[in-house]
């Protein structure tokens, strides 16, 4: 039988709720319905969830609790990627991996929006890409600097959020510890392929 996660959607929507203030999460939410149905998926691990416990720690007071459930349901959620060691080498692989909550590919269908988790290791690059969706991304964590555009890496709180119109480049460098963030996608195709550096790469979030 499929694990409910109706407790970690619950959790996943009175964040974005509680953010709802901030240009453009309102918008976001407004294009959600929430009454999704459930997709039964299967387990999938990968290595990066190992680095959950530490998001914990890290995770401020706002943003603990969905980093807490997040964690907990590491066994049970089905956690993708979307590169292969020949793109980004073996050790890039082992600290990247998302986990949809909903989508077209997540643990409840959604053909509008698509939202989930990233996950990145320490000292890790995730390059330059674009793509059709409009994205949102809410760092539970800091330390990692965000780059968009032509501008330069900076630093992000946890709770921040930020926004990159659809086709704009952007990329994050995780410094000595990982990211865990909140993300969200719509108006383009919900599963399509990323533009990295110029090449079609199968980047997810």
């Amino acid at each position: 039988m499929a694990t409910n996660f109706d407790g970690l959607l619950q959790a996943f929507r009175g964040f974005l709720e509680a953010t709802d203030s901030v240009a453009p999460v309102g918008e976001f939410l407004g294009d959600i319905d929430w009454d999704m149905p459930a997709r039964p998926l299967r387990p999938h691990a990968v290595a990066c969830a190992r680095l959950l416990d530490r998001a914990v720690e890290l995770a401020p007071a706002g943003c603990r609790p969905l980093a807490e459930l997040v964690a907990r349901h590491r066994g049970e959620l089905h956690w993708g990627q979307t590169y292969t060691a020949a793109d980004f080498g073996q050790r890039f692989l082992y600290n990247y991996g998302w986990a949809e909550m909903f989508g077209t590919r997540g643990h409840y269908a959604n053909d509008t929006v698509a939202g989930g988790f990233l996950v990145l290791g320490p000292d890790v690059e995730y390059p330059d890409h674009h793509h059709l969706a409009e994205e949102i991304y809410i760092p539970l964590t800091g330390g990692t600097a965000w780059r968009m555009g032509d501008a330069p890496f900076g630093p992000r709180d946890a709770g921040e959020v930020i926004h990159h119109a659809a086709n704009v480049n952007h990329a994050m460098r995780t410094g000595g510890e990982p990211l865990l963030a909140l993300y969200l996608w719509r108006g383009g195709p919900l599963a399509a392929r990323s533009t990295v550096s110029g090449t079609a790469a199968g980047v997810r979030a």
